[in-house]
């Protein structure tokens, strides 16, 4: 496996995803389609596909493979051990951009897009709210976060480790509260710390985040800038965490999952990587926005009683 080459969601206020898209994270728009548009944050012809619809939920994800041998040698590792696998047709090719595609699903329910040849764009990539970039590249797309749905971890792992290729990069496991635990572990396929995450956490939703990066640090504090000034809510401030050491901050999608927005990520070479359990989520920060309005809320009168 190569990289994460583009998420496909499906949403049902396109008006507001262009704004979110473009306005607000940096993205330039790609092409509108006949049931949405793309949006681009690199050389290639795009790296998120949004449809209208009423799922407000991810669809699909493109994973694209190292050439056409490659490809093949996948699909029939996958076909052998049983997993379905169909080979997309001109039109979906047409319309994802790619050489070849082929379609299979995860043991969530994921629909997984494999495919070569992902196409650049016509155009070279430009931002008018950003000072640098997006961190692509041999990194891919980005990473996203999703949800276990009470699927065994064995499961789901034979599936992205040994068909897929992924390795682990490091496990999670902090107890919120009592009785409440988060448990989450982190793959990669390329130097990104992880391209793909699990946990077991109560949401109707697929995902839970896609995380994008940028090479300038000031663009996550621009970024965070313009999301307050639009009132776009978040699920958590700015912070850092511990396993891929990105600055980050979550803000939700109009479709009710989360971005993060990070800079800073970690690069995994994987001849001295060690895999560990870490129990704790975040080094700093990343705190739900209720708590913060209530410190700064309890602010003026602490003031008061010093005076």
């Amino acid at each position: 496996m190569k990289e994460l080459a583009y998420v496909v969601y499906e949403v049902s206020g396109l008006a507001d995803w262009e704004r979110f898209g473009v306005d607000l994270l940096g993205m330039r728009l790609g092409e509108r389609t006949g049931s949405g548009f793309t949006l681009r944050t690199d050389e290639k012809a795009h790296r998120w596909v949004i449809t209208e619809g009423p799922a407000d939920d991810l669809v699909a994800t493109g994973y694209e493979v190292e050439g056409a041998a490659a490809l093949d040698a996948l699909v029939a590792r996958l076909r052998s051990a049983g997993s379905e696998v169909a080979e997309g047709d001109a039109e979906l090719a047409a319309a994802r951009k790619v050489d070849r595609i082929f379609v299979t699903a995860d043991p969530m329910g994921n629909r997984i897009e494999l495919v070569q040849g992902l196409a650049d764009a016509a155009t070279p990539f430009a931002s008018a709210s950003l000072l640098g970039g997006f961190v692509t590249g041999a990194g891919g797309a980005g990473h996203q976060v999703l949800m276990a749905h009470g699927v065994p971890r064995e499961t789901y792992l034979g599936f992205y480790i040994d068909l897929l290729g992924f390795k682990i990069s490091d496990i999670m496991v902090e107890e919120l509260a009592p009785g409440v635990v988060a448990d989450l572990i982190f793959l990669h396929c390329n130097g990104r710390h992880h391209t793909v995450a699990f946990g077991d956490m109560p949401s109707p939703k697929k995902t839970h985040h896609f995380m994008v990066e940028v090479d300038d640090i000031r663009d996550v504090g621009l970024a965070y800038d313009r999301c307050m000034d639009a009132k776009q809510p978040f699920e958590m401030t700015l912070g850092m965490h511990p396993n891929d050491h990105m600055f980050s901050f979550y803000v939700f999608t109009p479709s009710g999952f989360s971005v993060e927005y990070g800079w800073g990520g970690l690069i995994i070479d994987d001849e001295t990587w060690e895999v560990k359990t870490l129990d704790r989520l975040h080094s700093w920060g990343h705190r739900p926005p209720g708590v913060v309005a209530d410190l700064l809320a309890a602010a003026p009168n602490s003031m008061e009683e010093n005076h």
